[in-house]
């Protein structure tokens, strides 16, 4: 594979053959499915639920870190399978990915540049509105949630770096751009 690396580091290997074309495609489909299973299956015994939404964090890391790596319909099938196999009801995230998608093709718009510490405020905006509305969308008013909620995006917030790191390491992986 040919990495984004220069001749005069140690990482360089000039014979690696790269990905084929379909699979490196297949990469951040993969990642962000994955993602979203991981959290469904993951058995976590806990008196709060504190499982951030690994799935809307790697969509929102592969929409901000690369951005042509999914097409800007994507949220909408990988929100149904999100919604699939979370118990979310169906529909809930294939509105709210595609929102998110929508906003930041609008922030794009207007800040052409961007560092690392604003595409951190942006996801941390988009993973607010989604759990916020999810809850509101999944849950009776009157339910006393809104504590576990601010803890829940706390936690899925401070994942993004995380995040952020494991989506450039697949990039790098997947090979140049086509």
């Amino acid at each position: 594979m040919i990495d984004r690396v220069t001749r005069n580091t140690i990482d360089y290997r000039p014979f690696e053959p790269p990905l084929p074309p379909g699979r490196a495609r297949a990469l951040p489909w993969g990642s962000v499915l994955g993602a979203s299973a991981l959290t469904a299956v993951i058995p976590v015994v806990a008196s709060l639920p504190l499982m951030p939404p690994l799935g809307l964090i790697m969509l929102l890391t592969w929409r901000l870190l690369a951005r042509f790596a999914l097409r800007p319909w994507a949220a909408a099938p990988l929100g149904l399978f999100d919604d699939l196999v979370s118990g979310q009801p169906l529909g809930s995230a294939v509105l709210l990915w595609s929102i998110c998608f929508i906003a930041i093709d609008l922030i794009e718009q207007r800040l052409v540049f961007r560092d690392f510490w604003q595409d951190w405020l942006i996801a941390s905006g988009a993973i607010a509105f989604c759990l916020a509305i999810g809850r509101w969308i999944a849950l009776p008013i009157g339910a006393h949630v809104d504590t576990v909620l601010l803890a829940q995006i706390m936690v899925s917030v401070m994942l993004f770096p995380l995040s952020a790191r494991l989506v450039a390491w697949i990039d790098r992986k997947r090979g140049p751009a086509q």
